[in-house]
């Protein structure tokens, strides 16, 4: 089995380096995430929700964006980061660069690939503990909001300059 599995990996890669392995075990982790949620939802009574209502939908897509470049952006999470990229230099505004050393720098790293993280966690705090998920929600979106309105601020005092 160990051999099909290597001769997958190598037909895949082809010339390029692509460590199908790390993958498989970030996809573990992240099934095995959603099955703990799954049971501490069964264990707490909980149910999960019919529907998911639009405010609870947009505090979820501002939180998942805010939570997810600060994660994989943001200056003071580098030391999080650190074990598994490298600093390449400045990014955007109050952002950096990183290279990926592996899988695990790759989803730390990206943005999109923690937002999927992010999202489900959110997801699962609204069914365990609703009302201090949305508070962390309404938080983060404030901090969002924020963002965008210093960068609309900074354009607006450069144009004006």
């Amino acid at each position: 089995m160990t051999e099909i599995l290597q001769k997958t990996e190598q037909n895949y890669e082809g010339e390029h380096d692509r460590p199908l392995d790390g993958y498989a075990r970030i996809l573990a982790a992240y099934g095995g995430t959603v099955v703990v949620a799954a049971a501490a939802t069964m264990l707490a009574g909980r149910r999960v929700p019919d529907r998911v209502g639009v405010m609870d939908l947009l505090l979820m897509a501002a939180c998942t964006h805010k939570v997810s470049r600060r994660l994989s952006k943001d200056p003071v999470t580098s030391p999080l980061r650190a074990p598994f990229t490298r600093y390449e230099g400045d990014g955007g505004p109050a952002e950096v660069n990183e290279a990926p050393r592996g899988p695990v720098g790759e989803l730390l790293a990206c943005p999109f690939c923690l937002a999927q993280w992010v999202a489900t966690a959110y997801a699962a705090g609204l069914v365990l503990s609703p009302k201090v998920t949305r508070l962390v929600g309404a938080t983060m979106t404030a901090v969002a909001i924020s963002d965008w309105m210093q960068l609309a601020y900074a354009k607006l005092m450069k144009s004006a300059g």
